[in-house]
């Protein structure tokens, strides 16, 4: 009964992994649309379309509907007041995470609740399948294990997506020099980070220039992308180029500046780490690399001694 227990339960947090880890597969279907326009009675793009829905991975046609479906039930039923804070802290973790799975809100809040339901039952079945008396052990430990681990996997992702933005900002910004002084504008300059280079700024600002050309304010949407991210650099950035936005400063400049600025930062972090070294260095040497260097040195020399002191007793 506890292995039964402890394989149904596993699959379902095997499920729940599999969605936090790979992010949804699904893309439009562009060769289903061009198809379309050959198919007047829409038969093919009804084929098409089963087609499709079958090429998906299994976790899009099965898992994310159902993690759908709860995330609704649980927005009717739960109190809007009572967890309006909680739902607005986590909404900016999964942004600065930059959502990871295509996650919304909702749905991450309910896989939390469920890695909060079962996992206490698999640490609990694991327990008492190695030994009866270690059960509520495993209980305590699946327990906390359910509480942190959603956290924890978004926290490792933060600091991921915080280490590319930080080291690929001066790229993005020589890059947006170079376009800037050869003429481009500043938005044609943004299409271009977008259009050669990939990682999480140029995402940012892909998102960013949509938001503009549906007619939100430059000063606004470069705001939101800032609170979004929530880099110090990237926000210095931001703000400098919201400034030479409002004063007419030569946007070149700026940029040319706060490239150099970066690169400096970057050098101060190096020189700052590689001063650590010696200090982090310590706690290996005291306590694995010296003594083994003691014993090597003096187990000779106390062999020696032991015996010269029972040659003279004898």
């Amino acid at each position: 009964m506890a292995n039964l227990i402890l394989m149904v339960v596993g699959t379902v947090i095997v499920f729940l992994v599999i969605l936090l880890l790979f992010p949804s597969g699904s893309k439009n279907d562009i060769s289903g649309r061009l198809a379309s326009l050959d198919d007047p009675d829409g038969t093919q793009q009804i084929a098409s379309a089963t087609e499709s829905e079958l090429n998906k991975p299994f976790v899009d046609r099965v898992i994310r509907p159902m993690i759908a479906k709860l995330a609704g039930k649980s927005e009717d039923n739960k109190d809007a007041k009572a967890k309006k804070k909680a739902k607005s802290g986590l909404k900016k973790m999964l942004a600065q995470a930059g959502f990871p799975g295509g996650l919304t809100v909702a749905e991450f809040a309910v896989i939390q609740n469920l890695f909060k339901v079962f996992c206490p039952f698999i640490g609990l079945a694991i327990g008492f399948v190695i030994k009866p008396n270690l059960a509520l052990m495993g209980f305590a430990v699946g327990a906390i294990i359910g509480m942190m681990a959603p956290k924890m996997y978004l926290q490792k992702k933060i600091a991921q997506r915080q280490h590319d933005i930080q080291k690929g900002l001066p790229d993005v910004l020589d890059l947006l020099t170079v376009a800037v002084e050869a003429g481009l504008g500043f938005d044609a300059a943004c299409d271009k980070v977008v259009e050669k280079m990939r990682g999480p700024i140029p995402n940012e600002f892909s998102l960013t220039l949509k938001q503009m050309r549906m007619g939100e304010a430059r000063r606004d949407a470069f705001k939101s992308m800032s609170e979004r991210v929530d880099n110090p650099d990237f926000n210095a950035f931001v703000s400098a180029i919201i400034q030479a936005d409002q004063l007419g400063v030569s946007i070149g400049q700026v940029l040319r500046i706060q490239s150099e600025q970066l690169r400096e930062k970057r050098r101060q972090r190096a020189e700052e780490e590689s001063a650590k070294a010696p200090v982090k260095m310590m706690i290996p040497l005291i306590f694995f690399i010296f003594p083994n260097v003691m014993l090597v040195i003096g187990a000779p020399a106390a062999f020696q001694m032991i015996e010269g002191f029972s040659g003279m007793k004898q």
